[in-house]
C-alpha cells in the first residue's frame, strides 16, 4: 500500500498540480461571524486558509501529511507576511493533547472517521466549518471515486453533537474555470457551553444534485 506522504507529495509535485490562492468561499464569507483566537486548519494543504486566517489574526496551527505542500504553504505565508505553525502529521496520528481551538477548518478532506477528536479539540463555543466533495449522479469535478465523496446527510448526521449554525449541500462552479462544478457538502456548527443543541428546521439537501 502507497503511503499517505508519498501519494500526495507525488500528488503536489506534478506538473500539472494547480492549487488555489483564496480560502474556501464559505470561511471567507463567514468570518466576520466566527470566534476570533486560535485556529486550527486540518489537510491544510498548500495553505490558503491558514494563512487566510493569520492574515486576519488567528493564531494557527496547520496541519497536513505531505512536505511538499507544507513547503509551497511556507513560501505562501511569507509572501503574506504572517506566522503560522506548520505540523507534518498524517491526520491519523495527529494529536492536539490539551490544545483547544476557537476555530477548526476541514476543506475537501473526507475526515468523517477524525471527526470526534477534532470536535472533542474544540474549546466552549467553538466553531467547526468542514466542507467535502459530495457523491453525485451528474459529472463534477473532484476524486473519481465515491469512496473519497460523502454521501448526502454524512456529514450532518457526524455533528449532530453540536449546535449546527449551516449545513448545505449544492453544487457549485469552481474558482477560476466556471465551466466546471464540484458538489459539495458545507457545514457550520458550534460547540456549545451548555444548554440544547439545536439544528435546521428542514432537510437543505439538493436531491437534483446530489445522490444518495
Amino acid at each position: 500500500m502507497t503511503d499517505p506522504r508519498d501519494r500526495w507529495n507525488e500528488r503536489y509535485e506534478g506538473p500539472t498540480a494547480e492549487f488555489p490562492d483564496d480560502p474556501v468561499p464559505e470561511l471567507e464569507g463567514r468570518l466576520s461571524t466566527l470566534p476570533d483566537g486560535r485556529a486550527l486548519d486540518v489537510a491544510t494543504g498548500t495553505g490558503r486558509n491558514a494563512v487566510f486566517l493569520a492574515e486576519h489574526g488567528y493564531e494557527v496551527d496547520a496541519v497536513d501529511v505531505s512536505d511538499v505542500a507544507l513547503e509551497r504553504a511556507r513560501d505562501r505565508a511569507a509572501d503574506r507576511s504572517v506566522d503560522v505553525n506548520w505540523i507534518r502529521a498524517d491526520v491519523a496520528d495527529f494529536d492536539p493533547g490539551c490544545q483547544r481551538y476557537d476555530l477548526i477548518t476541514v476543506s475537501f478532506f473526507a475526515a468523517l472517521e477524525w471527526l470526534p477528536d477534532l470536535k472533542d479539540a474544540l474549546a466552549p463555543g467553538g466553531v467547526l466549518l468542514s466542507e467535502h466533495h459530495l457523491r453525485s449522479s451528474d459529472p463534477v469535478a473532484g476524486p473519481s471515486s465515491d469512496r473519497y465523496r460523502y454521501r448526502s446527510n454524512d456529514l450532518l448526521r457526524a455533528c449532530l453533537d453540536l449546535t449546527i449554525l449551516s449545513y448545505e449541500e449544492r453544487r457549485r462552479p469552481i474558482a477560476g474555470d466556471a465551466d466546471e462544478t464540484i458538489a459539495v457538502a458545507t457545514l457550520v456548527a458550534r460547540r456549545s457551553s451548555g444548554g440544547r443543541q439545536s439544528y435546521p428546521n428542514e432537510s437543505v439537501a439538493d436531491s437534483d444534485s446530489t445522490s444518495r
